[in-house]
Parts: structure tokens; C-alpha cells; sequence
């Protein structure tokens, strides 16, 4: 009975990832989620207490954003934290954007929910942008207080980074070249690394 339960759910959970990507935020509803996962929409309160609990849940699974260990890089062993905080703040901040560009780029139905995220707004949204946010201080509550001369200019410059990777791997769904830039081709993608990694190096 558990893994019957366990097994509707996941498959509630694909479901709303998809329903999400086709049709936006503004036609999802315990129906259509339902319907795409072929389940009555009982369960979707009984289990996730009500379409809320089930976009929450949604968010908050690794398949939608990456972890904290994706971002700091497979090539860390052990206590990743620890390694992460032996390299330069500069150096840590290059590597996890280089990291955030390959985790984002592999998660095609991310990118269709954030390209929704951008002309849409509701409660749904908001849920999405919570995680996102969780994530972030996650990952600035492994810097030293101490490497932060200017939390100020800090927030401007990798929110300025993080917004560009979105723009990129949203627009390369439907385009080919961006300033002279191939974003359907890994080249392309190194191109814009090296510019992030200038770009931390440089003001961080």
C-alpha cells in the first residue's frame, strides 16, 4: 500500500512538471494535473493536501533545481563544504555558476517553467521563487562573513549572473545564435563560462 502511494505520487509530481511546461502557471489545477497523470484528483488533497502542497512539493525536488553538491562540483570529495571554502571567494563563485550553467541546461523542463515564470506571477510562482532563493542562501552561508568586502556589489554582480544563464537557457530553446554566440553548441556554452568566470574574478 506505501509504494502504491509512493508510485501515485511521483507520478502526480511528473505530471505537474509537465502540465506546468505546456500549458503555464494560469491553466494549472488539480483537473489537468489529474488527467496528465491518469489519477483521481482525490488524491491530490489526500496526499498533498490541495494543489499548493503538490506545486511545493514539486519545487522542492532535485529534478527541478540542482542541489547544493551539483553546484559545488562532482569532483569534491568528502566534505564538499570544506573543500568548497579552501578556494578564493572569486574562484568559489566561478565554479558554481560554471556548475549552475550544465545543471540548468540539463533540466529542459526547468527551462520551460522559468520561460513561464517570466511572463506569468501567482502563488504558484511564488513557491518556485522560494526554493530558488532557499537555494541561494544555502549557498552563501558556506562564505566566510569575512571574504564579503561588499555584500552589496556581491548580490548585484551574481544576481546579474545568475539572471543572464536564465535569459541564455531560456532563449536557446527557440534560437540558435545570441550575439554572435551559438547556445546550441557546447562551444557556445564555453564561450559564455569564461565570460562568467572573467566577470567573477575580476569584481568579487
Amino acid at each position: 500500500m506505501k509504494r502504491d502511494r509512493q508510485e501515485t505520487e511521483q507520478r502526480l509530481l511528473i505530471a505537474t512538471g509537465q502540465v506546468l511546461a505546456r500549458d503555464g502557471f494560469r491553466k494549472v489545477g488539480v483537473n489537468s494535473i489529474a488527467k496528465q497523470a491518469g489519477v483521481d484528483k482525490v488524491l491530490i488533497y489526500r496526499y498533498f493536501d490541495g494543489l499548493d502542497g503538490l506545486v511545493k512539493r514539486y519545487a522542492a525536488q532535485g529534478d527541478f533545481w540542482p542541489g547544493i553538491d551539483e553546484l559545488l562540483g562532482e569532483e569534491l570529495i568528502g566534505n564538499k563544504a570544506q573543500a568548497f571554502r579552501s578556494y578564493p571567494l572569486p574562484e568559489q563563485v566561478a565554479r558554481v555558476f560554471e556548475n549552475y550553467i550544465d545543471a540548468i541546461r540539463s533540466r529542459p523542463l526547468t527551462l520551460e517553467i522559468l520561460a513561464w515564470e517570466m511572463v506569468e506571477r501567482n502563488e504558484l510562482t511564488a513557491h518556485l521563487e522560494t526554493i530558488r532563493e532557499n537555494l541561494g542562501q544555502q549557498l552563501i552561508s558556506l562564505i566566510d562573513p569575512g571574504e564579503l568586502s561588499d555584500p552589496e556589489l556581491f548580490a548585484g554582480v551574481t544576481a546579474l549572473m545568475s539572471a543572464s544563464i536564465h535569459y541564455l537557457a531560456t532563449r536557446a530553446r527557440h534560437i540558435r545564435i545570441y550575439n554572435g554566440i551559438n547556445l546550441r553548441e557546447e562551444a557556445g556554452w564555453d564561450q559564455i563560462k569564461r565570460a562568467l568566470r572573467h566577470l567573477a574574478l575580476s569584481s568579487i
